[in-house]
């Protein structure tokens, strides 16, 4: 019996031989909240200690405004550079073409740790050499809950219905990136990107 699209938009392959290799690849969306939101709290209680309160929002208003870019050109030029065969080509699938092929299987729409981790940790470092150790933990705090918001918002435009006029216009606009034209629409937390830098997704075209 022949699979139904929508069979296929949710169910991907396996990624690996290995079966362990397998299972990690695939990751339950409560599995960020798990990790960075504790995280997240003990970085914010670390930098607001004799932080003043002004000083303290604009630090993790600027984490957060730096994630949303990182959000932006990371989805751009690293999840949507697409070699045409060998490694490089098996590697984009990894990262970004399986959500590309099956976007609707729920265990590959949240970043797996074994990625989300170490790049949370490469960050922090650039963080402490750019601002200094005693500035980085707010600014982190904002940074990772920018990720983690992003995580959990794309994991809900895929599988929840939309009820608010925001959720309805992220929707929309993640899915023509999938459906419509893969080559705008980066900005899946903060589509304002796409308009700074001219991938705005052109809403009069038909799916």
């Amino acid at each position: 019996m022949e699979a139904s699209r929508g069979d296929i938009l949710r169910a991907s392959p396996r990624m690996f031989e290995s079966e362990w290799l397998d299972r990690v690849s695939r990751v339950h969306p409560a599995v960020p909240p798990l990790i960075f939101a504790p995280l997240i709290a003990l970085l914010f209680i670390l930098g607001q200690g004799g932080t003043p309160a002004p000083e303290a929002g604009v630090s993790l208003l600027g984490g957060y405004v730096f994630w949303t870019l990182t959000e932006y050109w990371m989805h751009r030029l690293v999840f949507h550079f697409e070699p045409e065969g060998g490694m490089g080509a098996r590697l984009h699938w990894i990262i970004h073409g399986v959500h590309h092929d099956h976007p609707n299987d729920p265990m590959r729409l949240v970043m797996p740790p074994s990625m989300s981790l170490p790049l949370a940790a490469i960050f922090y470092g650039l963080f402490v050499l750019a601002l200094g150790p005693a500035s980085t933990p707010l600014v982190a705090a904002g940074f990772l809950a920018g990720y983690l918001a992003y995580d959990m918002l794309h994991y809900h435009v895929h599988h929840h219905r939309a009820r608010t006029r925001l959720g309805k216009l992220l929707h929309e606009l993640h899915m023509r990136h999938h459906f419509q034209d893969h080559t705008r629409g980066f900005g899946v937390s903060a589509p304002f990107w796409d308009y700074v830098f001219r991938t705005p997704q052109l809403r009069s075209q038909r799916r």
